[in-house]
């Protein structure tokens, strides 16, 4: 099994460690910081062997040079992306395999938040890093992309086995779910999740992991086709596309 490392840092953001205590092998995923990696790494006595970057952004990638300096680890970051993320050593395109040990991450191309975003899939352990395309109750917002282009990205995730545990990089929950619960004042699994999330928050607890299971049940950005999203929009029978692109636009407003 693979040991996962929460480290919070700036305003809002996540890094993730992903060690595999067999090989001894770690990676960290869009790390915005360094040091606050390294400060990890040391107290867990680790090496690190890859930086994994999801997207261009800095907040997910100003760490990579100082970490690339100092440990002497491989960056693998989105061929679409590379000529703007520092220090790239491997470029990955869609269905591209990343090897941790003997654990298999799967490049998924997520376009949307950015046209080159992916996300990396360990299906035999059930992880999924998405970066900023999928969030607790939530979605990235589209600075490149399209609104049919996210919505493929989003219903891609959805389709994954629903134990899937999914790590997202930015800790909006709570506003997540107010909004959520706006859009199915009536479903109980929001309503209960929001008292879940205020809990955590209140003790400073990341919201993260989700399933899934989860999101499909909670995240209306993953149930635009169904049918009290589209009636709360006004938009029964409309293209799920379309929907989406309405509750997006609604929620940059929120």
């Amino acid at each position: 099994m693979l040991t996962i490392k929460i480290i919070p840092v700036l305003k809002d953001n996540y890094i993730y460690l992903i060690h595999d205590p067999v090989s001894k092998q770690t990676a960290a995923v869009d790390p915005a910081e360094a040091q606050p990696v390294l400060d990890v790494l040391a107290e867990n006595s680790w090496q690190l062997t890859y930086v994994l970057n999801t997207h261009h952004h800095w907040d997910h990638t100003n760490g990579n040079v100082a970490l690339k300096q100092l440990t002497g680890c491989q960056i693998i970051a989105p061929r679409l992306e590379q000529n703007i993320i520092p220090g790239v050593d491997r470029a990955v395109n869609a269905e591209d395999t990343v090897m941790l040990g003997t654990h298999t991450a799967t490049v998924i191309a997520i376009p949307g938040h950015t046209l080159g975003h992916v996300a990396y899939y360990f299906a035999d352990n059930a992880l999924l890093f998405c970066g900023d395309t999928v969030f607790v109750m939530g979605c990235g917002r589209m600075f490149e992309g399209t609104a049919e282009q996210m919505w493929q990205s989003l219903d891609t995730l959805r389709q994954l086995p629903a134990d899937t545990a999914l790590y997202c990089t930015h800790e909006y929950s709570l506003a997540n779910a107010w909004f959520a619960l706006r859009i199915e004042p009536d479903n109980i699994d929001i309503q209960q999740r929001l008292q879940t999330i205020k809990q955590l928050r209140k003790n400073q607890q990341p919201t993260v992991p989700s399933t899934i299971a989860l999101e499909c049940a909670t995240n209306p950005f993953l149930r635009v086709d169904h049918a009290r999203v589209q009636q709360y929009l006004g938009m029964e029978h409309a293209a799920p596309a379309l929907v989406f692109a309405e509750l997006r636009r609604r929620k940059d407003l929120f």
